[in-house]
């Protein structure tokens, strides 16, 4: 079962299992999606996929899917993701990603169901003293979606305790961008972007005027906030990688993972890697810092490599030059 499996992340994962053979199911409210997502997967991989529309925060709909289907594993990566959106509306975070995730786990001890891949994020460490973040840094949040996920691994790390018989992978990620290589599908935002990189993609297709970038007066190499971005097929594949991580027998009840590249790049290092994939000229203003952001943040993942086996194999370029040839491809998204 894969909840949120339309969204951008969840997309690129479904295809990725569906390669490897596994059976999938999704469920999705279509909140931050649309279900022509789930029918090029399904054109990409000459697979049928059942689909279920349903909200995680109805435990009663959540409880009739598990009734009536036979799932051994859940990867969960419905909630919402928004940082300054989160600042602006906290309670509507902590309704969709932790009542939502409590429904979702009540549901899954309900019909026996003990293994959980959890989409958490490297927020979740809040403002590092030092980098690259390692695994076992003390975690704290700046804004209200960090502070959710991390209210989910707290409850998530409790009840690996109380039950052994849970296993519980949580992958704690960086900066997903990118777009599946035969520009059949990508991220696709319901209204103005809140990620860079989609951003960055809308000004370079025409659909908006310039680029804002938040804050130029981070102690970082041009000013700029640097973060760890890595390609969405690198990351889908790190979910594949944890779940065969789950049966095996070196599976903890609750083991973390950083899925990074741990390599820093500023905004402006990233504007200008796109302008080389796509050869347009992307127009920005500097304006004030966003409440929440912090300077850098990049990943140590050597845990993931020695534990899960995965690693980060597609470069900046890659990244561009595909999230390039999704825009070109659909300038409108997937309408």
């Amino acid at each position: 079962m894969v909840t949120g499996g339309s969204g951008f992340i969840g997309t690129h994962t479904c295809l990725e299992l569906i390669n490897a053979g596994v059976n999938v199911s999704i469920i999705d409210n279509f909140s931050n999606s649309v279900g022509e997502s789930l029918e090029r997967i399904e054109r990409l991989s000459g697979k049928k996929v059942s689909f279920y529309e349903v909200d995680i925060r109805n435990k009663n709909s959540l409880q009739e899917v598990f009734k009536a289907s036979d799932f051994s594993a859940v990867i969960h990566f419905a909630g919402l993701k928004a940082v300054g959106e989160s600042v602006s509306y906290p309670v509507r975070y902590y309704q969709n990603n932790v009542l939502g995730t409590l429904n979702l786990l009540d549901v899954m001890s309900q019909y026996n169901v003990r293994k959980l891949v959890f989409s958490s994020s490297a927020t979740v460490y809040g403002d590092p003293e030092t980098l690259p973040i390692k695994e076992f840094f003390p975690r704290s949040a700046t804004n209200p979606y960090g502070q959710s996920k991390l209210m989910v691994e707290h409850i998530l790390e409790d009840l690996a305790k109380a039950d052994p018989e849970w296993k519980i992978a949580c992958l704690r990620y960086f900066n997903p961008v990118g777009a599946h290589s035969s520009g059949m599908i990508g991220e696709d935002p319901q209204d103005i972007p809140n990620n860079l990189m989609p951003y960055i993609s809308q000004v370079a297709v025409g659909k908006r005027e310039k680029l804002s970038i938040f804050g130029n007066d981070y102690p970082t190499v041009d000013g700029t906030g640097v973060r760890d971005y890595i390609h969405v097929t690198d990351l889908a594949k790190g979910h594949l990688a944890a779940l065969n991580y789950l049966y095996s027998e070196q599976a903890e009840s609750f083991s973390p993972f950083n899925l990074g590249r741990g390599q820093g790049i500023s905004v402006l290092q990233l504007v200008n890697a796109f302008e080389k994939a796509s050869g347009r000229k992307i127009p920005y203003e500097v304006v004030n810092r966003r409440p929440g952001d912090i300077a850098a943040c990049y990943a140590d993942a050597q845990r993931a490599k020695q534990l899960l086996g995965w690693k980060a194999h597609l470069g900046v370029e890659d990244m561009c030059k595909d999230a390039w040839r999704w825009q070109e491809m659909n300038p409108t998204g997937y309408k």
